[in-house]
C-alpha cells in the first residue's frame, strides 16, 4: 500500500465493481472514510455522435462480440453499445462512435485483436424529437421514430465546416455542398487563387462519403475542418419501403 502516487508512477486499485460499464475513465476515486463533497474538475463524459450497428458474422458469436466491446470500453470511454436485434442481420450491438474515424478504429481493432467477423451497418446520426406533449427523446436509429401524428417537431445535429479549396473548383465544391443541404456562411480569398469557405451542414450528410466526394470533385487538393454546432430543427420525415421477392 502507498499514500500516494508521484508523477511518472502507476498504481492499482481493488473494488468491487461488477459492471464492467460501471469503471469510467476519468472519473474520481475516494476513499469510503474520506469521500469527497464532489468530483475533480475536468471529467466530461464523451458523447457519441455517429451510430453504426455491429453484427457477429461467420463462426464470431455475440458472446464474443459483447465481451470484445466490453475490454475495449475500458480503455476507451468514448464510445457506447446496447444490444440491438435486427429480423435481417439477428442479435448484435448499437454502437456510438465520436465521428467515422473513431469508428473506424474500433471495428479495426475489434477484427483484428479479437479475430472478429463483423457485418456494419451504415453510419448514422441521433435526432432529438419532441413530441406533442412537450416531452424530448433522442433517437440513435430512424427506426425508433414515432408516428407523425405524435411528433412536434425533429432536431438533427449540424456542423461547421471549414473548407479550403483553389478557385478553380469552387463551382464544384459548392454544388456538393448544397447538394448536402450546405448553408453558406463566409466565402473569402485568402489568396489570389485559395478559397476559404464555412458551411453550416447536417452531420447526416456528411458522415457517409463528404469527404470523399469533396476530394474526388476537388481532385485531392480541397481540404476540410469541422466542429459540432448543436442540434437544429429540420423538415425530417421516416420513408419506409416494403421489398417483395417473388
Amino acid at each position: 500500500n502507498v499514500e500516494s502516487l508521484g508523477a511518472g508512477e502507476v498504481g492499482y486499485v481493488i473494488a468491487g465493481i461488477k459492471e464492467l460499464s460501471h469503471a469510467r475513465i476519468g472519473d474520481t476515486i475516494t476513499e469510503k472514510k474520506r469521500s469527497a463533497l464532489q468530483a475533480l474538475s475536468g471529467f466530461k463524459e464523451a458523447k457519441p455522435m455517429v451510430f453504426c450497428g455491429m453484427f457477429p458474422a461467420g463462426e464470431s458469436s455475440v458472446d464474443d462480440l459483447r465481451k470484445a466491446l466490453q475490454k475495449l470500453r475500458l480503455n476507451d470511454s468514448s464510445f457506447q453499445y446496447e444490444p440491438e436485434n435486427s429480423p435481417a442481420l439477428g442479435m448484435g450491438f448499437r454502437c456510438g462512435f465520436l465521428g467515422l474515424l473513431h469508428r473506424e478504429i474500433i471495428q479495426e481493432r475489434l477484427e483484428r485483436e479479437f479475430g472478429l467477423n463483423l457485418i456494419t451497418t451504415a453510419p448514422s446520426v441521433s435526432f432529438r424529437v419532441t413530441g406533442k406533449d412537450d416531452q424530448v427523446k433522442e433517437l440513435h436509429n430512424p427506426s425508433q421514430l414515432p408516428p407523425p401524428h405524435q411528433i412536434k417537431k425533429i432536431e438533427e445535429p449540424f456542423l461547421e465546416a471549414l473548407i479550403i479549396t483553389p478557385d478553380k473548383y469552387l463551382g464544384a465544391v459548392l454544388k456538393l455542398l448544397e447538394s448536402r443541404r450546405g448553408e453558406q456562411k463566409k466565402l473569402e480569398y485568402i489568396s489570389t487563387q485559395r478559397i476559404f469557405l464555412t458551411y453550416l451542414l447536417p452531420l447526416n450528410e456528411v458522415v457517409m462519403d463528404f469527404y470523399n466526394q469533396l476530394k474526388s470533385v476537388s481532385q485531392g487538393y480541397a481540404s476540410m475542418d469541422y466542429e459540432f454546432t448543436g442540434f437544429r430543427e429540420s423538415p425530417l420525415v421516416k420513408l419506409e419501403g416494403k421489398i417483395g421477392v417473388g
